[in-house]
C-alpha cells in the first residue's frame, strides 16, 4: 500500500516525529509557558505582534537577552540565531558602533523635528552606499513604499501601480493584490478592506516580461513596485535579462521603476542594485539599515526628484500624505550613520558572504545525500531551503512550493537543537557575527533531522 506522502517525506513519520518535537520543547522550557501563561492576556491573540502567532512550537520562548548571533531565553538555552528578526538584525543583535551610538544621543534628546550633524553625515553615507539618490527617513519600509508609491503617481499622473504575485512590500494596501485564474484581485486573507485595490493595482507574475509590457501598455501604471529577488514565501530568483528588461519596459512606456530592497539588502554592499548596477528610479530599504533600530530610507534619482518638486509646486496648500512625526529624529540618524559607516562594510559582507556559501553547501549536500525533493538558493547572506524541486519561476509556483506541515516541524526541531530560523518560510541569515562553528551546528542539525525523515 502506497503511503501518502508530503514534499517527499512520509505522513505518518511526519506528524510522529513533529509530535515528538512539539513534546520535547514544551517539556524543556516551564518557566517560558508559565511566565507566558501568566502575563500575556494583556495582548491580542496573546502575543505584542500577531506575526508571533506564526512560530511554530507549542508557545514561544521568552528572550532574556541577545548578542551577535546568539539568543538566551530565559530558561537558560543558548540559541545560534538565524532569523536574526527576519532581517531586522541582520548585521546582529546590538552592534557595538551602534550602540554606543544610542546610549551616545540618549541623553541629548530622542526627538525635535530638526536635523542635526549625523543627519548630513548620514545622507552622505546613504549616497556613498546606495548611490547619488536624494533621500528621506520613515521608520518602516512599509512607509517608504507608500511614500514612493504616492511619489510616483504624482508625478505621472497616473492611476495604478504594477506589483509581481506573491509579492512582499510590507503592509502597503496598493500592493496587496494577487492573481487568480489570471485575473487580479484582493488578497484573500486581507482584514477589513472594503476598497477594491485594483482600481490602483495591477498584477502579472514575476519573470514574465510579456505580461509586464502588456500591463504597461495600458497607460494606467504609475509605477513598477518589484523587489530584485521575490522573498516572502519561496524565494525566487530573477531570470537573466528579466531586471534589464523591466528598466527598458518601464521608460519606453513611461512608468518609474521602485526597487525595495528591504530583504535583499542581503546581497551585498549597496544591496543587489549595487551589487548587479540596477538603475532604478526610486529605491526603498528597511528593516537593518540602522543596526536593528526602526528606519528606512528612500530616495530618488535627480530626475524623479525635479518631477518630484514640480509635482508639487502645483499642489494646493494642505497635507501631502507623506511623513511621520518621529521619522528622521535624530535617533535614527545617529543609528544610520554608525551602521552605514562601521557596520555595513564591505570586509563584514565578505565574512557574511562566505558563511552563507558554507551554509547553503551544507543543506544542498544533506538533501542532495536523503535524496529529497528539494532544493536551496542563496541571494548574499541569505539563505532558503525549498521543501520542492527548483528553481521556482513566480510566485504561483512559489506558493504551491510552500509546505507549512513539513516546515513548521523542521523549525521546531531545529530550535531544540540550538537553532532558530525564520518562522515565515526557510529563511536563514548570516550576520558578520554569525561563526563558523554555528553554521556546522545547522548544518548537522538540518543532517539529523532530515535522515530520520527520509530513512
Amino acid at each position: 500500500m502506497a503511503q501518502d506522502l508530503i514534499a517527499g517525506v512520509a505522513s505518518d513519520r511526519l506528524a510522529a516525529f513533529a509530535a515528538r518535537e512539539a513534546k520535547r520543547y514544551a517539556a524543556s522550557r516551564p518557566k517560558a509557558k508559565a511566565a507566558l501563561d501568566k502575563g500575556a492576556e494583556a495582548f491580542l491573540g496573546g502575543v505584542p505582534l500577531h506575526w508571533m502567532k506564526d512560530w511554530p512550537m507549542p508557545h514561544l520562548p521568552l528572550v532574556a537577552k541577545a548578542k551577535g548571533a546568539r539568543l538566551t531565553d530565559i530558561d537558560g538555552y543558548e540559541i545560534d540565531d538565524f532569523c536574526l528578526g527576519d532581517t531586522g538584525s541582520m548585521f546582529g543583535h546590538s552592534p557595538e558602533p551602534v550602540a554606543k551610538a544610542i546610549r551616545h544621543q540618549a541623553t541629548r534628546g530622542l526627538t525635535y523635528m530638526l536635523p542635526t550633524e549625523d543627519a548630513l553625515e548620514a545622507g552622505r553615507l546613504l549616497r556613498e552606499v546606495f548611490g547619488p539618490f536624494r533621500w528621506q527617513i520613515a521608520t518602516t519600509a512599509t512607509d517608504a513604499n507608500r511614500f514612493a508609491i504616492r511619489v510616483a503617481r504624482a508625478i505621472t499622473g497616473r492611476p495604478k501601480i504594477l506589483v509581481f504575485n506573491g509579492c512582499y512590500h510590507g503592509t502597503v494596501d496598493d500592493a496587496m493584490v494577487e492573481l487568480s485564474n489570471g485575473k487580479v484581485q484582493n488578497r484573500q486573507g486581507l482584514m477589513g478592506q472594503v476598497a477594491d485595490l485594483t482600481l490602483g493595482a495591477s498584477c502579472v507574475e514575476f519573470n514574465d516580461l510579456a505580461a509586464v509590457e502588456a500591463a504597461l501598455q495600458t497607460g494606467e501604471i504609475a509605477a513598477i513596485l518589484t523587489e530584485p529577488v521575490m522573498t516572502n514565501s519561496c524565494m525566487v530568483l530573477p531570470d537573466a535579462g528579466f531586471h534589464d528588461g523591466l528598466r527598458t519596459l518601464s521608460r519606453r512606456y513611461g512608468a518609474l521603476l521602485i526597487i525595495d530592497e528591504t530583504h535583499t539588502i542581503s546581497s551585498g554592499l549597496g544591496g543587489y542594485t549595487g551589487v548587479h548596477s540596477l538603475s532604478p528610479d526610486m529605491f526603498v530599504v528597511g528593516k537593518c539599515v540602522a543596526g536593528g533600530l526602526p528606519t528606512a530610507v528612500w530616495g530618488m534619482t535627480d530626475e524623479t526628484a525635479q518631477r518630484y518638486e514640480a509635482a508639487n509646486a502645483r499642489r494646493a496648500p494642505g497635507h501631502s500624505g507623506m511623513g511621520t512625526t518621529l521619522s528622521a529624529n535624530p535617533l535614527q540618524f545617529a543609528c544610520l550613520r554608525a551602521n552605514l559607516s562601521e557596520v555595513m562594510t564591505a570586509q563584514n559582507y565578505d565574512h557574511m558572504e562566505k558563511l552563507a556559501e558554507r551554509l547553503a553547501h551544507g543543506l544542498a549536500a544533506v538533501i542532495d545525500r536523503v535524496k529529497a525533493p528539494w532544493h536551496v538558493v542563496r541571494v548574499g547572506a541569505r539563505v532558503e531551503f525549498i521543501c520542492a524541486p527548483g528553481p521556482l519561476k513566480n510566485g504561483a509556483e512559489a506558493a504551491h512550493a510552500h509546505q507549512p506541515q513539513v516546515e513548521a516541524a523542521l523549525h521546531t526541531a531545529l530550535l531544540n537543537r540550538g537553532s532558530l530560523i525564520a518562522p515565515f518560510h526557510n529563511m536563514m541569515l548570516i550576520s558578520p557575527k554569525t561563526r563558523k562553528r554555528q553554521v556546522d551546528r545547522l548544518i548537522a542539525a538540518f543532517d539529523e533531522v532530515l535522515t530520520e525523515l527520509f530513512r
